[in-house]
């Protein structure tokens, strides 16, 4: 079963159990949309969620009390593929951008997208250029002019300065 990394549980909250979780998506309210992760391979239905500032609060099935919410900090969420929510057009899952081949408008090969960097304003975009020195490109359509998933590629258009470290 392929799945997909969803968020990371970051601290216990509380005494009953909760857990705070750093969500993977710009959309934390699709929390609310699922019924159950998978934690090490293990299954844990969602009880409660609840969401405090840019922060999911998530009560885990079989998470009842401080001490085993903070044996599961530092641990990532994950939901079978087949259960991940619809996204919106011009919308990607970092696992399909992380190593397509990054060209210039004109065609020139520019590098490998080797990060996503989730900042409250924008993506970011690490890039590798063909030397091996990485620079950020805000995820923004002024720069990336085009994906195209099954070629694995991306189009952007660079400014001056823009790949210098």
């Amino acid at each position: 079963m392929k799945t997909v990394k969803i968020g990371k549980i970051t601290a216990p909250v509380g005494i009953r159990g909760e857990v705070r979780v750093y969500p993977f998506t710009d959309e934390t309210t699709r929390f609310s949309q699922i019924s159950a992760v998978l934690i090490e391979k293990r299954c844990h239905e969602l009880q409660n969620v609840r969401y405090q500032k840019d922060k999911v609060i998530l009560k885990l099935s079989e998470v009842d009390d401080r001490n085993t919410a903070e044996s599961l900090r530092g641990k990532e969420l994950f939901l079978p593929e087949e259960s991940l929510w619809d996204i919106p057009e011009d919308t990607y899952f970092v696992r399909d951008l992380i190593g397509m081949t990054v060209r210039t408008q004109e065609g020139t090969l520019v590098g490998e997208l080797t990060d996503v960097i989730h900042h409250a304003h924008q993506d970011l975009y690490e890039i590798t250029d063909r030397s091996g020195h990485p620079f950020l490109l805000p995820a923004v359509g002024a720069f990336v002019l085009d994906v195209n998933l099954p070629a694995r590629t991306m189009t952007v258009r660079l400014i001056e300065g823009m790949t210098e470290s």
